[in-house]
């Protein structure tokens, strides 16, 4: 790998930069490689390298700012979708190397089903991935998008079960790869902020209301986030561990 593109990944590296990802800062950090580079992650005594498709990634958040940074919302979605894109950067080890490009992606995407342009169902976890699919995306990559923070539980309440029934593979809703889009989603404010998932999941109700789907399934769909968020995290330590007795 060059050094000018480990320079332009640590440039916009969540780990090392307090601000917001955005779609030029990831597009001038995939340009300044060729095809699959390699970003080093991971704080001092633990920093070890991953790969990550550049294509993959760039092209997600080109499409996420496309759709989101012009929605009527005062900014706060695309606000939201940049912060959830770098803490999944900051999740990196909690997942295989080769997984890496998938998660960014998910996480860039996750929340794209609220453009207009897609909205087809108004569930947008069903709207961004079948967006997704038609567009010839990975399929695991619609799959994330389509079960991102417990999808499946709100579509049971609502009767939309069936429009998730393409997307059927238990990875795209539980281990390490979901269950890190999960820690960036919900450990993430919509204004981007940071927050605790019980915070967020109490946001959520009371954004919602309390006779909304997200309130009537929170009996599943809130321990459930919960246990991935600590699987995460419980990930993230070993890895560190196992980076600084390496080290």
């Amino acid at each position: 790998m060059s050094s000018g593109c480990r320079s332009a990944f640590t440039a916009w590296s969540p780990l090392r930069s307090s601000g917001h990802l955005t779609a030029r800062t990831v597009r001038e950090a995939g340009t300044a490689g060729v095809g699959q580079s390699h970003v080093t992650v991971g704080g001092p005594g633990e920093a070890h390298t991953v790969a990550l498709d550049d294509a993959l990634v760039v092209q997600a958040a080109e499409l996420a700012e496309q759709l989101l940074s012009t929605l009527d919302d005062g900014g706060s979605r695309w606000r939201h979708t940049q912060a959830v894109a770098a803490r999944a950067f900051e999740a990196a080890d909690a997942v295989a190397p080769e997984q890496v490009n998938l998660l960014l992606a998910a996480a860039w995407l996750h929340d794209i089903g609220y453009a207009p342009a897609i909205a087809h169902t108004g569930f947008h976890p069903v709207d961004g991935a079948v967006h997704l699919q038609r567009s010839l995306w990975p399929p695991a990559v619609a799959g994330l998008v389509a079960h991102h923070s417990g999808a499946r539980f709100v579509a049971a309440v609502s009767q939309l079960q069936h429009h998730l029934e393409p997307f059927a593979r238990p990875g795209y809703w539980s281990g390490p790869v979901a269950d890190a889009l999960t820690w960036a989603d919900q450990t993430t404010a919509p204004d981007g902020q940071r927050v605790t998932v019980r915070e967020r999941l109490d946001e959520v109700i009371q954004r919602h209301g309390a006779s909304s789907p997200q309130a009537r399934c929170h009996a599943q769909r809130g321990p459930a986030l919960i246990a991935a968020v600590r699987a995460t995290e419980d990930r993230l330590m070993l890895a560190r561990a196992a980076h600084v007795s390496t080290a």
